[in-house]
């Protein structure tokens, strides 16, 4: 779906256990940003953006579930804006299973593209919704956490949380009002 760069675009923030979240949706209600505070490549705030909860409830409340350890994955509407390569990157992340790690030269190898680990580093950096790609599941050929937009200790907790290595939050996250 086309997004019209002049149509209001809503947002809202959610407080979770990395700390609060910035959603974001086209006119038509696809989430197309989740962003963590502080983090590289989030999209900035446009002119004209709306807050509104409406179109993050269903989001809100698979990240509720997903936090509070009752769900491995997101089934919202997305509207992805990139380029083709950066698109297969983010499909290829979302194949990655629960509670899983993999090499940015594993992904690139999936993609058929075995010398582009770098590029698939860049595009895994680019991801414009957080955790709902899963882009925190991909680490260094070494097994080290590397380049995570929203930081390392976010990238951490993310992998201890799906490792189950974690007590479960105390709270649900909920839309700030």
């Amino acid at each position: 779906m086309s997004h019209d760069s002049r149509s209001p675009r809503s947002f809202t923030t959610l407080e979770s256990p990395v700390g609060t979240l910035r959603l974001t949706a086209t006119a038509d209600g696809l989430i197309d940003g989740l962003s963590m505070a502080g983090q590289r490549h989030a999209p900035p705030a446009e002119e004209g953006m709306v807050r509104d909860e409406g179109p993050f409830a269903e989001l809100a409340g698979q990240l509720g579930e997903y936090f509070a350890g009752a769900a491995v994955e997101f089934d919202v509407p997305l509207s992805l804006r990139g380029t083709p390569f950066q698109q297969r990157v983010w499909a290829a992340l979302r194949e990655i299973p629960y509670g899983e790690t993999i090499s940015y030269g594993e992904l690139a190898r999936r993609l058929g593209t075995p010398g582009a680990s770098r590029a698939v580093g860049l595009a895994n950096g680019r991801n414009p919704v957080a955790i709902v790609i899963p882009c925190h599941r991909v680490i260094g050929a070494d097994g080290r956490l590397t380049g995570y937009g929203g930081g390392l200790e976010h990238k951490s907790w993310l992998l201890r949380h799906e490792a189950g290595a974690l007590e479960l939050p105390e709270r649900v996250p909920r839309a700030a009002a």
